[in-house]
């Protein structure tokens, strides 16, 4: 079988649509009949679906500049990896997933890269709806170059792209309140739900973690899993909620507040930090970022349990 190494024989993203827009009916009606727990409002709803779609007309306008320097790279290639060979499918599925897992680490970490990634966590709901709340600057903020490297290696254009596909597919379902924990093996070694619900709170406890797309194997080795407690149900949304469901404001909030912090810039320094330095820095340290919240919440931790430690007072 001869497979074409830059035109992907099929688009995992659109051969789903279906699914996606059936499990979606699905859950809200199970959900109508108090079968499952999940939480719907129809504006928030609105807002998610038109993020999905407006990113996918985004898409259109970056995707032939971007797929045309995917392929350019590929022609200087190292290797010459076959799309027919079953190790380099097993090969390309760990090393995309683990790309995905710095693409979304970045994504959180530099707030450059968090304008563009923000909206998907804008939702205060979560349900499989909030899944299709994309970007619409990913290909502005320039995301897609950490998966260049893949190309050079040598793997062929169409595999990198059903790959990325079938990892945007997996991640769907994992956007609800409607499935619990699974089973222990299947937790340890898969991104699943209760995995995913973490990464979506808006709880210092869980801020900042739980960055797999498919493998959670990845959290686990570098430092970011957080696992989901019944003392502490998630929270969802931004530290900083937005008030309304402006469409406009939803896809480029993060982006204004960047330029107005730009324009009152005072040295490269600044500039950088509020480029680069994580969601929430300033010069002085008066905005709160994931760092300083968790040190509180860890502070008030501390001090909760120090109080239920110390011996009751005596009787005067």
């Amino acid at each position: 079988m001869t497979l074409d190494p830059i035109k992907p024989a099929f688009d995992p993203v659109t051969l789903a649509i279906p699914l996606f827009v059936l499990t979606i009916v699905g859950e809200i009606l199970l959900r109508r009949f108090r079968k499952v727990k999940a939480a719907y409002e129809t504006r928030d709803t609105a807002t998610s679906l038109l993020m999905g779609l407006g990113s996918n007309i985004a898409g259109l306008l970056t995707g032939a500049a971007i797929v045309a320097v995917v392929i350019w790279v590929w022609q200087h290639r190292i290797f010459d990896i076959p799309m027919t060979a079953w190790w380099a499918w097993v090969a390309i599925f760990f090393i995309e997933d683990l790309t995905y897992y710095w693409f979304h680490r970045l994504s959180h970490e530099r707030r450059f890269w968090w304008a563009s990634h923000v909206n998907h966590h804008s939702s205060q709901h979560y349900n499989l709806a909030t899944a299709l709340r994309q970007t619409w600057t990913g290909g502005v903020a320039g995301t897609w170059l950490l998966w260049l490297p893949m190309a050079l290696f040598g793997f062929p254009p169409a595999m990198i792209a059903i790959q990325k596909g079938i990892s945007l597919v997996y991640q769907y379902w994992i956007h609800t309140e409607a499935i619990k924990k699974l089973p222990r093996w299947f937790e340890a070694v898969f991104n699943t739900p209760s995995h995913h619900r973490v990464h979506h709170a808006r709880n210092a406890r869980y801020l900042d973690a739980n960055y797999a797309g498919i493998l959670i194997i990845w959290d686990r080795l570098f430092g970011t899993y957080i696992p989901e407690t019944d003392e502490e149900p998630p929270r969802y949304g931004l530290v900083k909620n937005l008030g309304d469901f402006n469409i406009l404001r939803v896809a480029f909030h993060e982006w204004i507040g960047i330029g107005k912090d730009l324009a009152g810039s005072r040295s490269l320094r600044e500039v950088l930090g509020y480029l680069f330095g994580p969601p929430g820095w300033s010069p002085d340290g008066s905005r709160e970022t994931s760092a300083t919240l968790k040190a509180k919440w860890l502070e008030r931790q501390k001090a909760e349990g120090e109080a239920e430690a110390a011996p009751p007072m005596a009787a005067e």
